[in-house]
C-alpha cells in the first residue's frame, strides 16, 4: 500500500471511530452457538447492545432495527420473541414523574447470565482435564453442549416449532388489521398468549374479528375478550358463537 492508500485508510479509521464504539463481549461472539443462538439472532443482541451504549437508545424501534439490520420487521419481531422467550433479553418499564413519561428498556442481564454459566462450565471442564492429565480423580464437570444445546438444553420439538410458526402467522395478521408494525411489547403480548395462556390460534384470530367489529383494536381490549371466554370455557369457532348468542339472549 502506497502512502496515498495508508492515507485513506487512516481517514477511514478516523471517520469511524468519530462515530463511537461499542463494547460488545468476546464470549458472545466466540460462544453464541454454544447458546443455540443463530449469526443473526446473535447480530441482533449486538445491534440493541450499539444502540444503547453508541446510539444512547435503549428501546429500539422495530423500523430502527430494520435499518440497520436490512431485514424484514416480520422476521425481527420473530427473533426478539424468541430472545425474550428465552431468557436472553427481557423488558423493563419505568416512569419518569418529572416529565410524566412511560419508557422502556432492554435487559441484558439474561444474557450476561448465560455467557457466565457457560463460561463457568468451560473452566470446570478445562480444570477436569488437567486433572485427568496430571492423574487426579477430579468429579466429572457438567457438559455444556449436551443435548445439542448449552446446559443440556435439547433442539426444538416439532410442536415448539410449530408454536414458533403459529406465532410469526399471527403477527402478520395482527399487523394487517392494525395498520402498522407491532412493538416488541405487543409480539410478548401474543406470544404469551400462545405459549402461556395456551389459547388456540383460532380463539385469538375471533378475538381480533370481535375488536374491530367493536371498534376497539387494541391490545387489551382483546385480553379482555380472551380472558372471558376461558372464564366461560369458550374454546373453538362453534363455542363462540353459542356464547356470543346468549349473551345477545341476556344470559350468561
Amino acid at each position: 500500500m502506497d502512502g496515498k492508500g495508508w492515507s485513506t485508510w487512516g481517514e477511514g479509521v478516523s471517520f469511524g471511530l468519530e462515530n463511537g464504539m461499542a463494547v460488545i463481549p468476546y464470549a458472545l461472539l466466540k460462544y453464541y452457538r454454544k447458546l443455540n443462538l443463530s449469526g443473526s439472532e446473535a447480530m441482533l443482541l449486538i445491534h440493541l447492545l450499539s444502540f444503547r451504549q453508541v446510539e444512547g437508545i435503549d428501546f429500539p424501534s422495530l423500523e430502527e432495527l430494520q435499518v440497520v439490520t436490512g431485514r424484514s420487521i416480520s422476521v425481527l419481531a420473530g427473533e426478539l420473541q424468541k430472545l425474550m422467550k428465552e431468557g436472553f433479553i427481557s423488558i423493563d418499564g419505568d416512569n419518569d414523574e418529572l416529565r410524566d413519561i412511560h419508557y422502556e428498556r432492554y435487559n441484558f442481564s439474561g444474557l450476561y447470565g448465560k455467557l457466565g454459566a457457560y463460561l463457568a462450565t468451560v473452566m470446570q471442564e478445562h480444570e477436569h482435564e488437567q486433572d485427568k492429565h496430571a492423574g487426579g480423580y477430579a468429579t466429572s464437570a457438567p457438559r455444556a453442549a449436551s443435548g445439542g444445546g448449552f446446559g443440556g438444553k435439547p433442539p426444538s420439538s416439532p410442536s415448539q416449532l410449530g408454536a414458533e410458526e403459529e406465532s410469526r402467522n399471527l403477527f402478520s395478521i395482527f399487523e394487517k388489521e392494525f395498520g402498522r408494525p407491532l412493538s416488541p411489547m405487543e409480539c410478548e403480548t401474543i406470544s404469551s398468549w400462545v405459549d402461556q395462556d395456551r389459547y388456540p390460534e383460532e380463539l385469538i384470530l375471533l378475538a381480533l374479528k370481535e375488536s374491530v367489529f367493536a371498534g376497539k383494536v387494541h391490545f387489551r381490549y382483546i385480553d379482555r375478550i380472551l380472558l372471558e371466554w376461558a372464564r366461560n370455557r369458550v374454546k373453538n369457532a362453534q363455542d363462540v358463537k353459542n356464547y356470543t348468542q346468549k349473551f345477545r339472549n341476556g344470559g350468561r
